[in-house]
């Protein structure tokens, strides 16, 4: 019971900040609000596990969605969801228990975020902006969005996780699995 406390609580921490940061960073503009959507979505990879970073991952672009943050288009949507699972997934895997200040952590933190960038850009910008009925202007736009600004958002992000989330490892009087 204990674990699923900790777990519960965990992951609502997480989703209340992750929200918290979009609503105040709303209109700093994608580098600043995706970046903070990555470290927590980093943060809660490396630090909480997988289970949460996974609810997580799959909560923010719906939260941004009915903030009005983001794309405005449904479709996009679970698409951004997807893009965030494989960002959690690729830094929980390589990292896990390790060290995270080290050449491992530095490798997950690089590949997650190539790995991010390059599934928002083959399903967005290949695949949904094909099939989908857009103006030439959607496509545009989703193409500015869903390019090399998801690398710098998710490198930004990660990297400033990858220091919060060492910390709070290395802390013992914190809670965090």
């Amino acid at each position: 019971m204990k674990k699923k406390t900790l777990w519960l609580t965990q992951t609502a921490m997480l989703i209340a900040l992750l929200l918290v940061l979009q609503s105040v960073t709303k209109g700093g503009g994608q580098y600043v609000t995706g970046s903070c959507v990555n470290a927590v979505l980093a943060v809660a990879a490396l630090v909480a596990g997988i289970g949460s970073a996974a609810v997580v991952a799959l909560v923010s672009p719906f939260a941004a969605f009915l903030l009005g943050i983001g794309p405005q288009l449904l479709p996009i949507v679970p698409a951004i969801a997807l893009g965030n699972l494989v960002y959690v997934a690729v830094l929980w895997v390589i990292t896990k228990r390790h060290k995270l200040m080290s050449t491992r952590g530095v490798i997950a933190w690089l590949t997650a975020s190539v790995c991010k960038f390059l599934t928002l850009y083959l399903v967005v910008v290949q695949l949904l902006c094909r099939i989908l009925t857009l103006k030439e202007q959607q496509i545009a736009t989703f193409t500015a969005m869903f390019s090399w600004p998801q690398l710098v958002t998710a490198l930004v992000g990660g990297g400033a996780a990858l220091l919060v989330a060492s910390a709070l490892r290395s802390s013992h009087n914190v809670g965090w699995v």
